[in-house]
């Protein structure tokens, strides 16, 4: 290949298995066109054997970054020049940004929810209580970390998975964070500021119930749940009917993108443009 390509002035990209009919598409390309960018983010599917020779090629052909989903947030970590602070600590990364002619790895999945929690309140010295302790639970919990909070439970039924999490946000952030093994319906405690579902619990399911004590939601409460599709999960329901206030999983997948594309192209892009297109794509 020769030359420059004459039909496009920017690439960014999606590394996944199995990216067909991903609505980010939607969401970040309304993002590029709102602001007059001549930009293109592009779906490219990508075996795991086949994800050193992508990454490499993504940085010969110029692209300005890419995202990564399962299963390659950790594995592409070894084909990349660096990390971000947020990334090295949780070990996983979402989002690539090229800098100079670096390749810096990066993860907007707690940066995302951060940017909407910070939207009704500061985190700093706040007490959080998290269900579940995978990928979202883990990335939230450390941007959280990072930004000052007081205290983390960790919630979760796998008390080894549970207590990695626990010990990693004690260990590299020195944080006050603590495991409950998670057994019938959890009582949030008086103290808690912060609520957050990070379980898949109501993906697709309006009707599906977290194990919880509804009655433990309190007014003054900040009640969030990370479940996109539908963004009026339960929880969200619940939280809203005891006065407290909530933060649904669609405005996290959207500041993702946000942090995304300010990553890229340095310009802030408009939230509101990109919501509306993803709702487009998602037919909510």
């Amino acid at each position: 290949m020769s030359g420059q390509p004459t039909f496009l002035h920017e690439l960014v990209g999606s590394m996944s298995q199995g990216a067909a009919g991903n609505p980010t598409v939607a969401m970040i390309e309304a993002a590029f066109g709102h602001h007059g960018l001549h930009w293109r983010y592009i779906n490219m599917e990508v075996a795991p054997e086949d994800l050193g020779a992508a990454v490499r090629g993504a940085h010969a052909l110029g692209f300005r970054g890419f995202n990564c989903s399962l299963p390659h947030k950790v594995t592409v970590i070894s084909h990349l020049d660096g990390l971000g602070e947020s990334a090295a600590v949780m070990g996983a990364v979402n989002c690539v940004v090229r800098r100079g002619d670096k390749l810096i790895g990066e993860n907007t999945d707690g940066k995302g929810f951060l940017k909407s929690l910070r939207s009704v309140t500061h985190p700093q010295g706040k007490s959080v209580v998290i269900f579940g302790a995978g990928g979202a639970a883990r990335a939230i919990a450390v941007e959280l970390g990072l930004a000052g909070v007081r205290k983390i439970t960790v919630v979760n039924r796998s008390e080894p998975r549970g207590g990695e999490l626990v010990e990693l946000l004690r260990s590299k952030l020195k944080l006050d964070a603590e495991l409950v093994v998670w057994r019938g319906d959890y009582v949030i405690p008086a103290g808690a500021d912060v609520v957050i579902n990070a379980t898949s619990i109501g993906l697709y399911d309006a009707e599906a119930r977290l194990s919880l004590d509804v009655g433990s939601l309190k007014p003054g409460m900040v009640v969030a749940d990370v479940i996109p599709n539908p963004p009026h999960t339960r929880l969200m329901r619940d939280a809203a009917e005891r006065g407290a206030t909530t933060l649904d999983g669609l405005g996290m997948l959207v500041n993702q993108g946000v942090v995304g594309v300010e990553y890229w192209t340095g310009i802030e892009p408009d939230a509101t443009v990109m919501r509306t297109a993803l709702e487009r794509a998602l037919r909510l």
